[in-house]
């Protein structure tokens, strides 16, 4: 049988040649520029075709210094003693908000390459993923990166790791990703410390998803490491967890662009292209399987992503909202997580509630959407998930608290709990301990992983963590401090709504779930902010925060002043009257059917309360 051309011969690689292996890094220490520099050492990507952060397609990614989407590549590494080995690096996403993607890609790996900046040390993120990687069972080689800058503290950093994970100073690996310095070294030590992938070429076909993405020609391709079993691309396949039936239209490796090949087997890491429609037919952390022989049991630890921030998504101008749909699809087919449904609002009109992995995920879909698809939108405050128990015994899930029932049909409100994870300088101990303080924290316990080094553990309502809580860690500490996060449970709370009326009507894009000790001051102050930011009307405008049944803070937005009296000059003073009178009638009727414009700012205000 001749190959197909366009399609490369598959090379049967010996199972003890391959190595998969990822990099693991808090957000910008220097992952996709040491991902570029083994590209170039071992040849995969010529000097030619070089560009900054190979493996971040997306602008944003660039700009950010963040992975957003996980990626996977092939190269082919020669050994100093004449050996060839296949590299499979996947890279894995970098923001807390995607951890669960972070959690599959490692489980497809046998190795991580954990990448520590000399000139920050360890930080939250490092800790986060070191543990998943640790719970994965990987061979870790810590590499301190950055040891070129004058600001590189590469002995206390070293001095940390080696207490941190137990190592010996010498396994520890002092590279510059941007120079290129001792890179070589790292491609060696994955080599020969990294193990050969164990799995059974005979057995049922069982190969992980570990991320996916949308081709308007091929449907969804599938990111797939093979643990056990063949596919060739007559193969007939389904997903276990969707049921969704697939006939492959291609398979092929990432080497870095995608590569036809006649054969996966298993230890590889490939792509299976689908041709399915929606990306929600082929979940991360799913399992392919043969449909004529499947698999008894899938892979472990598959779970549907579930939105946890949830804001209203709405067009500036009204009829825009044909053009927000359709880029909402577009970026649906793409990612999964990503959720949304129709939404009326009597301030903004039509929109879309939509519901993200976490405040990041947020705002990358909104740069996106200003971005790729020239919409102007508005956002509303981002809110969570409640559970609410009402009276008939009945429980709903509310997303917007605008849909929150009268305090009369309420037992009791639950709000989503978090574990948060606070990495800072042992200097910045009480200011940190103050900020969750008063964002409702239960401190925990602390460790101490370096010196003068902290790690304090908090539990903490998520709807005190969405909005502001990173900024203001950040600025607390100069910056210093890290954190990272992840879901414990659902808790009973003492929370109210909190309404904003102007002009007597309800606002419901500015409607919030707060707690009941915080509901007077955040009234007053969202009721004082929104007094300097809506613009006077003809007549006075009165702005009211109600709660608990009653309106607990007040403020009037005076009314443009129209001298009316200007013309009428001589003559008695019941002229005067008169057309003062008049004025004040017209006043009045002009309140009742008159329509207070709301700008942007002020659905930001409700985010920026601290300021």
């Amino acid at each position: 049988m001749f190959p197909v051309e366009g399609i490369i011969s598959y090379t049967d690689t010996l199972m003890e040649n391959i190595r998969n292996f990822c990099i693991i890094a808090h957000v910008d220490h220097g992952k996709s520029t040491l991902a570029d520099r083994m590209l170039q050492l071992t040849g995969t990507i010529s000097d030619r075709d070089m560009t900054e952060q190979v493996l971040d397609s997306m602008d944003l990614e660039r700009e950010k210094g963040v992975t957003i989407k996980a990626s996977a590549v092939r190269m082919v590494f020669t050994a100093p003693d004449g050996r060839d080995y296949e590299f499979n690096l996947i890279d894995t996403p970098g923001h807390v908000d995607f951890s669960y993607e972070v959690s599959r890609a490692l489980y497809a790996c046998e190795g991580a390459v954990l990448v520590i900046d000399a000139t920050q040390g360890i930080e939250a993120q490092t800790l986060a993923n070191l543990y998943l990687a640790l719970d994965a069972n990987l061979v870790i080689i810590p590499v301190l990166n950055k040891v070129d800058l004058q600001s590189a503290m590469v002995e206390e950093v070293t001095r940390d790791l080696v207490q941190l994970l137990g190592v010996d100073k010498s396994d520890i690996i002092a590279i510059s990703a941007k120079t290129g310095e001792n890179v070589d070294l790292v491609l060696q030590a994955i080599a020969e410390r990294i193990p050969a992938p164990v799995a059974d070429k005979e057995k049922p076909l069982r190969a992980l998803v570990f991320d996916s993405h949308y081709d308007s020609y091929k449907g969804v391709i599938a990111y797939i490491r093979v643990f056990d079993g063949k596919i060739s691309p007559s193969d007939k396949l389904k997903m276990i967890a969707t049921g969704s039936r697939i006939e492959p239209v291609e398979i092929g490796v990432f080497s870095p662009g995608m590569k036809p090949v006649q054969l996966l087997e298993a230890g590889d890491v490939g792509y299976v292209a689908t041709g399915l429609k929606t990306v929600s037919d082929c979940r991360v952390g799913d399992t392919i399987t043969h449909a004529l022989k499947p698999a008894e049991t899938p892979l472990p630890g598959y779970q549907k992503a579930k939105p946890m921030v949830f804001a209203g998504v709405y067009p500036t101008e009204g009829e825009d909202y044909g053009n927000l749909k359709d880029a909402l699809e577009k970026l649906q087919l793409n990612d999964a997580s990503l959720t949304y449904e129709p939404e009326t609002s009597e301030a903004l009109n039509f929109g879309f509630r939509c519901g993200f992995l976490g405040l990041f995920h947020m705002e990358i879909i909104q740069e996106r959407l200003e971005r790729e698809y020239n919409l102007d939108v508005v956002f509303t405050a981002p809110s969570v998930e409640y559970k609410v128990d009402l009276r008939d015994g009945k429980t709903i899930i509310i997303d917007s608290p605008a849909d929150l029932p009268d305090e009369g049909e309420i037992v009791d409100i639950y709000e989503p709990w978090m574990e948060l994870e606070i990495f800072t300088p042992t200097d910045y101990y009480g200011v940190v301990m103050d900020l969750v303080k008063k964002r409702r924290g239960i401190y925990v316990n602390q460790d101490y992983p370096a010196a003068n080094r902290v790690q304090l553990n908090f539990e903490i309502p998520l709807s005190e963590i969405i909005i502001d809580f990173f900024d203001l860690l950040k600025s607390s500490t100069r910056g210093y401090a890290s954190m990272d996060y992840k879901f414990i449970e659902y808790r009973a709370g003492d929370l109210v709504k909190l309404q904003i009326l102007l002009n007597e009507e309800p606002v419901d894009a500015l409607t919030a779930i707060v707690h009941k000790g915080d509901a007077f001051h955040k009234g007053q102050a969202l009721v004082s902010k929104l007094k300097g930011i809506i613009p006077s009307q003809m007549f006075v405008i009165p702005i009211q925060a109600y709660a608990q049944g009653r309106v607990i803070s007040r403020a009037n937005v005076k009314a443009l002043r129209k001298d009316v009296l200007a013309k009428c000059y001589g003559g008695d003073i019941t002229r005067k009257k008169k057309l003062l009178e008049k004025q004040k009638k017209g006043k009045k009727r002009m309140k009742m059917v008159g329509n207070v414009q709301i700008p942007q700012e002020a659905f930001m205000a409700i985010l920026r309360l601290e300021d």
